[in-house]
């Protein structure tokens, strides 16, 4: 299908059936495990086998953590709070002690201070990575004072799904609070005046193992083997409060999405599946984990690429230049904006949230949030959690995880367009002869990258070898590419197709896991191929010291490994243009 016939299905979107599934979406407070996100599912479920797709519910064990009620009194004032998802519960009468303000809640904000013992106060959203910190510095309790007028619901849970054995001990080890702006100045003004004044915090959390569902939608191209490839479109539908954006909206985009490329199946290339999560915002991505863990075979086999969706149809998002995607899709990502959003995609990097569970198995992926209030505009919301450079957007609103997530935010023409917009990236995975996945432009920042570290390391470590495999790397996606842009067989279309899948296992797990492929990393913030990451600690040393050698082995391992993934993916390229020379297929 090309871009006009593209543009002609996006036209098709309809604005008022968004709103129809909106509607039935805010009728549902949609907590992990509970029977109103069932009662919403099966809402979205006959969508979908009205759509022709096949449907199935899965229910599986995860550790969830429902936040109840929570408050913090100073000098005979109770002030109204939050608790967070994954924090301790209180002892019965509360948890008590002096408070130690903490800044920000860094790394240097705690090595300056003694909290053993105490309640820290941060200045900030609550996050896993403060978390870790005020646990593991001896804190007992935490309470964090939002930036926004409201207190914003949060995870923070560092375990990236549901815990194992091993990691159940890396849960939150406090008990967290959070205040909005205007009762955080309330509890500093009586600090400022009792600084000695003991605070005691409640909070009720209700953690435990309980099923939660999973649904599926998967529909095929006519005649398709049962082990051809497919696209992966997934979001979450469970929900704080009502979450008609987060992630209503997204469901609404998703049911509209699955509607029309159902009619056009007969110009698939591949088969769609799409996934409705649970336990997003109650367990750490614990459904999307669940099914890369029990399903790893057969998405390391078929999935092509993951499409993720959040927080779409809102009033006043109406900023598109900070839409992450993976280096290799940010051209196709740039494509598909431009075309319905008539913006620039400036290429932002996926940071480690939302259900990028897929990493490790070495699925690609594209697209999270997708509209931003303008930088300019009212208090922010999710920008809170980013710090990334020419950054344009300011978050999806300030009703982003707070009971004011209803209807009356949302607005139908920006539905069209945030549809649209996921209408062209799912279709034209589906539709195009040949994947839009550029390895040359994944190495052009994997390059940049290394000469980086090349430039603040000088001669104290030969980054040469890495560099050569790198370019080759460039040189043989562009040679691919240039003979994917001329005539070929169905054979010929099949095998660079599976050339690019080879190059992506070998690529995405360096480009966003630092370990185990089988495994999760912590859910917490990652530079692009942290592998590296040794390279800039070891230019941060002294010549000749003792932190230089140990930062030299940490910094050979880790090119080793992407010294090697760089090997397979070059091999992969190597095999597929001699075949393709020498005449032979898929």
């Amino acid at each position: 299908m090309n871009d006009i016939a593209l543009h002609a299905l996006a036209a098709r979107v309809e604005g008022p059936r968004l709103m129809k599934h909106l509607t039935a979406f805010a009728r549902w407070t949609k907590h992990a495990g509970t029977q109103g996100e069932l009662d919403s599912l099966a809402y979205v479920r006959a969508a979908l086998d009205g759509y022709g797709y096949a449907t199935e519910l899965i229910l599986h064990d995860a550790y969830i953590s429902l936040p109840g009620r929570a408050s913090v009194t100073v000098a005979g004032e109770t002030l109204p709070a939050i608790t967070q998802s994954f924090s301790r519960s209180s002892p019965e009468g509360g948890l008590s002690g002096e408070v130690v303000p903490v800044g920000s809640g860094s790394p240097a904000d705690f090595a300056a201070r003694d909290v053993r013992g105490k309640i820290v106060l941060v200045e900030g959203i609550a996050t896993p990575a403060v978390s870790q910190r005020a646990g593991r510095a001896g804190a007992i309790g935490q309470i964090h004072l939002s930036p926004s007028v409201h207190a914003h619901e949060m995870c923070i849970s560092p375990v990236w799904g549901s815990p194992t054995d091993e990691t159940v001990g890396d849960l939150p080890a406090t008990v967290v609070v959070t205040l909005a702006k205007a009762d955080g100045e309330r509890l500093k003004e009586k600090l400022a005046a009792a600084p000695d004044a003991p605070v005691t915090l409640n909070a009720a959390v209700d953690t435990g193992w309980r099923k939660t569902p999973i649904l599926v939608a998967s529909l095929d191209r006519p005649g398709a083997a049962a082990d051809e490839p497919f696209v992966l479109f997934s979001g979450h539908h469970d929900t704080w409060y009502y979450g008609v954006m987060d992630n209503g909206g997204a469901n609404a985009t998703m049911l509209e999405v699955a509607r029309l490329c159902a009619d056009v199946r007969n110009s698939w290339q591949r088969g769609l599946k799409i996934f409705f999560w649970s336990g997003h915002s109650q367990g750490r991505y614990s459904s999307s984990t669940w099914y890369a863990d029990t399903h790893w075979e057969e998405l390391a086999t078929r999935a092509v690429a993951h499409v993720n969706i959040d927080s779409t149809c809102a009033k006043g998002n109406t900023v598109l230049t900070d839409v992450q995607a993976a280096a290799e899709l940010v051209p196709f990502g740039r494509k598909v904006i431009r075309a319905e959003g008539d913006q620039e995609l400036f290429g932002h990097r996926i940071t480690r949230a939302g259900d990028q569970s897929f990493w490790g198995i070495g699925v690609p992926a594209m697209f999270s949030n997708l509209g931003e209030q303008p930088a300019s505009g009212a208090a922010p919301a999710a920008s809170f959690l980013f710090g990334w450079p020419n950054k344009q957007g300011a978050g999806t609103g300030w009703w982003w995880h707070t009971p004011e997530d209803t209807l009356d935010k949302m607005d139908e023409a920006i539905g069209i367009r945030d549809t649209r917009v996921y209408l062209n990236a799912v279709a034209g995975l589906l539709m195009v002869e040949i994947l839009p996945i550029d390895y040359a432009a994944h190495a052009a920042v994997l390059l940049a990258q290394i000469d980086g570290f090349a430039k603040s390391l000088g001669d104290r470590f030969d980054l040469a070898p890495l560099r050569t495999r790198a370019e080759g790397l460039k040189a043989k996606a562009e040679a691919l590419a240039a003979r994917a842009t001329g005539e070929r067989t169905v054979d010929e279309a099949r095998r660079i197709n599976a050339c690019l899948m080879a190059v992506s296992r070998a690529l995405v797990p360096v480009d966003y896991t630092s370990g185990d492929r089988f495994d999760h990393d912590p859910a917490l913030a990652q530079p692009a191929y942290p592998s590296l990451a040794a390279l800039g600690r070891l230019a941060a040393t002294e010549p000749g010291s003792d932190p230089e050698k140990f930062a030299t082995v940490a910094a050979r391992r880790g090119v080793n490994r992407v010294l090697f993934a760089l090997r397979e993916a070059n091999a992969a390229f190597d095999t597929c243009l001699a075949d393709l020379a020498s005449g032979k297929g898929a």
